[in-house]
């Protein structure tokens, strides 16, 4: 696989470079049940599948997810995990369909036997893993200055919101969004969390993307492990319609990142990094959130 853009990365009439395929047979599935009355339904559901991911010779991990974008997924893990470098080159991304196997090929000779027995687990959806070693890589980092205007804030809610996409479909997913001001990049989706936002890094890292101009957006909790990984991007504001955890708090404030939660309507939260933010719009202008936009459980976190 050449690391270059796709031919299918182009602008849509959304302006997103690359979005959820809600009707794409492969990822979600009709089944037949009964409801609270006993009626027979039929409802989409969304499909799981395990993708085994290798680095060059040696089994990594095997992972839950929907199944699309092995490639970026499988560079994301291992940039994420600190396993694979920004400056790595890579060879090959050879996803094997048939097999449920991709393996990604590497100039750098690698060995994380010793690495892979210091995983611990975390907060994170399914497998979700982070590595003993991956604090002292954050030290590190020196995110760039930016600002977020609640204009764009806003803006970019309500049109993540009503993207079609298979939380709309099927429901059971996260959804996490590389942005830009007031415009979503790339949208992508799977059943955990963390496997969403390493998709956008493994994009990111294809495309030859730096995050210091960009928001980073998610449906899920904003944990210690959300935060780690876009500071890995480099990407200075995380957003979310969720709420926090205090680790996660915490180190978004030691980063200097700034950290959004609880963003639906015209409310939202910061608990980290309230410099960056700019109040630009008037609130009167601002629509509540519609009810088929209001993720399950949305209540709890008010």
């Amino acid at each position: 696989m050449a690391l270059e853009p796709d031919a299918v990365d182009r602008p849509g009439t959304d302006g997103l470079l690359v979005r959820p395929d809600p009707a794409d047979p492969r990822l979600t599935r009709r089944v037949v049940g009964i409801d609270q009355t006993g009626a027979p339904v039929e409802t989409a559901v969304t499909v799981e599948r395990a993708i085994t991911l290798y680095l060059n010779s040696q089994e990594i991990v095997t992972m839950m997810t929907i199944g699309d974008y092995p490639e970026d997924l499988a560079l994301g893990y291992l940039l994420n995990q600190n396993m694979l470098k920004p400056d790595d080159v890579v060879t090959d991304v050879e996803w094997h369909d048939d097999l449920d196997v991709v393996v990604v090929r590497t100039e750098r000779g690698t060995n994380f036997e010793d690495k892979l027995k210091k995983k611990t687990l975390t907060s994170g959806c399914a497998q979700g893993t982070a590595f003993g070693d991956l604090m002292e890589a954050l030290d590190e980092i020196e995110l760039p200055h930016a600002e977020l205007r609640t204009s764009w804030l806003y803006q970019l809610t309500h049109a993540i919101n009503t993207t079609p996409s298979l939380y709309l479909e099927a429901g059971a997913i996260h959804g996490c969004v590389l942005c830009r001001a007031d415009r979503p990049l790339v949208y992508m989706e799977d059943v955990g969390r963390h496997n969403a936002v390493d998709k956008i890094a493994g994009w990111m890292f294809r495309h030859h993307e730096t995050g210091g101009d960009k928001i980073f957006y998610t449906t899920g909790r904003l944990t210690s492990e959300m935060v780690i990984k876009t500071l890995r991007m480099g990407i200075p504001i995380l957003v979310s319609r969720s709420g926090f955890t205090a680790w996660g708090v915490e180190l978004a404030r030691k980063a200097g990142m700034t950290l959004v939660g609880r963003a639906r309507g015209k409310r939202f939260v910061a608990l980290a990094g309230e410099h960056r933010i700019v109040f630009d719009q008037d609130l009167s202008f601002v629509d509540e959130e519609s009810a088929r936009s209001r993720r399950k459980g949305a209540e709890r976190d008010d």
